[in-house]
């Protein structure tokens, strides 16, 4: 019976999951950074722009320093696997719970009452801090590890 559902498992190539992966950060760091700038949009044009730089800074230095981490080991993760792995596997189940947590959770900041300066930094440092890191995964799989 197992065998038979097997077939069913939605296998792929290790250069998929790195694609996968790729795509899955650019994708959150830009749906995130239009989060942002829509939110900072309602606000004068000085103002943004004293929200956007520093949280452009931040958003770099948390990628250097803490997404770089993350996405290196999940690289690092995915190129253990064997081709048709399953492509869920692109994270672990700690990951996955996790990324349900932070979509819970942008679920709360988006009905907040947090002013809007606050929520647009957040969004653009967090979208730019992903879409930074998420360089490491193009990386890997422009060069077809």
């Amino acid at each position: 019976m197992t065998k038979g559902l097997a077939r069913f498992k939605p296998g792929v190539a290790t250069r998929t999951h790195l694609l996968l992966s790729a795509a899955l950060w650019t994708t959150i760091g830009v749906l995130l950074l239009a989060k942002g700038t829509y939110r900072l949009s309602q606000l004068a044009e000085w103002q943004a722009f004293v929200v956007v730089i520093p949280a452009i800074v931040i958003g770099s230095l948390k990628a250097v320093f803490v997404l770089d981490k993350s996405a290196r080991r999940g690289i690092d993760r995915i190129l253990t696997f064997k081709d048709g792995t399953c492509l869920g596997a692109v994270y672990s189940i700690k990951t996955w719970i996790l990324v349900l947590c932070m979509m819970g959770m942008g679920v709360i900041l988006r009905n907040s009452s947090l002013p809007i300066k606050f929520l647009g930094f957040l969004y653009i440092t967090i979208g730019w801090a992903m879409l930074v890191s998420s360089r490491l995964a193009w990386r890997a799989w422009l060069q077809g590890k």
